[in-house]
């Protein structure tokens, strides 16, 4: 079992392989199962992914609680008619991808929690868009969904991946890490350097708390998957660069796992602090929880 980023780039390079083989034949390994096997489960996830993308790119998405208001499928469109995004022509189709994976799960559609359901748009939303940036084939997104994978257990085994137990941090912030890894391994880059973007990409969001107003997954949940994808492709920049974190990838997991046991309950899922408890958060709880007990409102 991984229990250390630095482990997992001694063997990519002791055995000169890429991370994703590493995490293969561990897989087959601990599982007995075949490579053929384990390569066609991630390539089911990699459709799921394309397909959530795709639903929540078509049209406005409809919500429990209405909250989100299609903004996926309205960025897009802008997009798509300008071409003034600050954010570049990739970045800016890759927020609106994380945004409609996040819109899609808040409608209770079918997406792949990468790690959690709560950050499910970032790991799609940045091989989606660097796939159709790029040119990569199925197959090395597929590879790519490997290494994310790989970097997703350390961080399991090291920390944790919930928002319960330590905040937005360790979801919109551990995807981030995950895609970020994946991406430079995609671009070319070393595995010693997609370490170096899981450290920027995750010191980026250390602290992060998790406050879902009205304790659904919804606000600030999506919009904080695109800042994560933004946060994402600054560290794969950065890392294609040469440039490197001072911090180890696993000492910096180990500080969100320290931040996160600190971390006052309010500020973990419970909606009782940070962006739920503003006096909009709370106004807007309350007119979802009538609304949902059959009462009227119009205040959604």
């Amino acid at each position: 079992m991984f229990t250390s980023i630095q482990f997992l780039i001694e063997q990519a390079e002791k055995l000169q392989q890429p991370l994703h083989e590493i995490v293969i034949q561990f897989e087959i390994s601990s599982s007995g199962r075949t490579r053929e096997s384990l390569t066609a489960d991630m390539t089911r996830r990699l459709d799921t992914m394309r397909s959530s993308v795709e639903k929540g790119l078509a049209g406005p998405v409809h919500t429990l609680s209405s909250l989100s208001k299609g903004n996926a499928y309205k960025y897009y469109s802008a997009i798509n008619h300008s071409h003034n995004a600050l954010t570049g022509p990739w970045l800016s189709r890759a927020i609106a991808r994380a945004m409609a994976v996040g819109e899609v799960n808040a409608g209770m559609g079918c997406i792949v929690a990468t790690p959690t359901a709560g950050a499910a748009g970032i790991l799609p939303a940045v091989l989606l868009s660097l796939q159709e940036a790029r040119g990569f084939s199925d197959s090395q997104l597929v590879d790519a969904l490997f290494t994310a994978g790989g970097i997703g257990i350390v961080i399991v085994n090291r920390a944790n991946i919930s928002g319960a137990a330590g905040g937005c941090q360790a979801e919109t912030g551990s995807a981030a890490a995950m895609a970020a890894a994946a991406a430079v391994e995609l671009l070319g880059g070393t595995p010693q350097q997609s370490a170096h973007a899981v450290a920027l990409a995750l010191s980026n969001q250390l602290g992060l708390v998790c406050d879902p107003v009205a304790g659904l997954v919804e606000v600030p949940c999506i919009l904080r998957n695109a800042g994560a994808v933004s946060q994402c492709f600054t560290a794969v920049d950065l890392a294609m660069a040469g440039v490197e974190s001072l911090i180890p990838a696993d000492e910096v997991i180990d500080a969100m796992e320290r931040i996160g046991g600190r971390m006052d309950e309010r500020f973990r899922e419970t909606a009782q602090g940070g962006l739920a408890a503003t006096p909009t958060g709370r106004a807007l709880a309350q007119a979802f929880w009538k609304q949902a007990r059959g009462e009227n409102t119009n205040d959604l």
